[in-house]
């Protein structure tokens, strides 16, 4: 049995992702959020893990997605949260509620750019980063989360 047999990640993308290739260009690329999903379950297939794709612009409708039980039942998270990291405890909560490992990735290095640049409402719940790498970001932050889903899983057995 592979390490990866049977992880399921589950691909958040939150508010304003949705118009990837269409807004700031010179901050996100060009690529759009369908190509971003395409790489990444081409990834997955190569990497032998399952992964299940979610967008939404509200908090509400990402907390319960999270709650499914569809959800509940996956190993780990990738999320580009956008701006939720900045403010969104709701959406905190509901990952350490989920109690799976999170990798947060972001297109642009949000360290240099927004508001509240020292608040990140992920600080203590994530156990990776990715940022400033465009849709990079999330293909270093796939590999980064089962990486550590695969040797925590090889210390508990």
């Amino acid at each position: 049995m592979k390490k990866t047999e049977g992880i399921k990640v589950l691909v958040i993308h939150g508010p304003n992702l949705n118009l990837l290739g269409k807004r700031d260009r010179a901050k996100y690329g060009l690529v759009t959020m369908q190509e971003i999903n395409d790489v990444l379950r081409k990834l997955a297939g190569e990497l032998g893990v399952q992964v299940e794709f979610f967008q939404s612009n509200h908090e509400g409708a990402i907390i319960d997605f999270l709650q499914e039980d569809t959800s509940r039942n996956a190993d780990g998270v990738l999320v580009n949260p956008g701006a939720l990291v900045r403010y969104a405890y709701c959406f905190r909560q509901a990952l350490i509620d989920l109690n799976k490992p999170v990798v947060e990735v972001h297109m642009s290095d949000i360290n240099r750019t927004g508001v509240n640049q020292k608040v990140n409402v992920l600080d203590d719940v994530r156990v990776g980063q990715v940022t400033g790498q465009k849709e990079g970001s999330y293909y270093e932050g796939l590999k980064k989360l089962v990486q550590y889903i695969e040797e925590h899983r090889s210390c508990a057995t």
